[in-house]
């Protein structure tokens, strides 16, 4: 299983960062060791000063396939969720301005909690409201409709380079409202109003 994950797919996201519009999707990974399951507490790692929160849609592989045609592409995937890329702003900014990649700030154990997934079917994944409270307070709130590249288009993108597989997630990139976390926050991620993650920064 491995996560693949998307960066600057919202234009109001690019904007806050002052980073560059692309032409095409931003793609990095993060190791199966990044995710975080079933609301366990994210420990602050002592390297970093700086972790951001990054709430994304997140959607689950359901078959083999590369070079996927878009007219089959709703054929491999079937389950969704919502995901945090937590991401080490401080270490990003020093790796980005020495035009290294981005590993170290990304890819550090627990940088990607998850909710548990649900069928796709009776939602409409191109218009999908999605948010983040901290102690109880909105940060982030996102539709998929604003999205850069909707989720078909990523998935038919990433398939051109890299075999899809079974069980495989992809991070679908974050709106507007990213900031830091601190020890003693409490996260409440959303998808459309039911609260589908609820875990403590320790």
């Amino acid at each position: 299983m491995k996560i693949l994950a998307i960066g600057r797919n919202y234009v109001e996201h690019i904007e806050e960062l002052n980073n560059e519009k692309p032409d095409e999707p931003v793609v990095f990974s993060k190791p199966d060791s990044a995710i975080l399951r079933n609301n366990d507490a994210f420990y602050y790692p002592d390297f970093t000063k700086d972790i951001h929160h990054e709430v994304e849609v997140v959607v689950r592989i359901c078959r083999e396939g590369k070079n996927i045609d878009p007219k089959f592409v709703h054929k491999y995937y079937d389950q969704f969720g919502i995901g945090i890329d937590f991401t080490a702003r401080d270490l990003q900014t020093k790796l980005k301005n020495k035009g290294l990649p981005w590993d170290l700030a990304k890819g550090f154990n627990g940088s990607a909690p998850i909710s548990t997934f649900r069928s796709t079917e009776g939602y409409d994944l191109k218009n999908l409201n999605f948010g983040l409270k901290i102690d109880g307070q909105q940060v982030q709130q996102g539709n998929t409709s604003h999205m850069m590249f909707d989720i078909d288009y990523l998935i038919c993108y990433l398939s051109r380079f890299f075999m899809l597989k079974k069980g495989d997630l992809i991070f679908t990139g974050t709106p507007k409202g990213v900031g830091p976390v601190q020890i003693g926050n409490r996260l409440e991620a959303f998808l459309e109003d039911e609260k589908v993650m609820d875990f403590e920064i320790k």
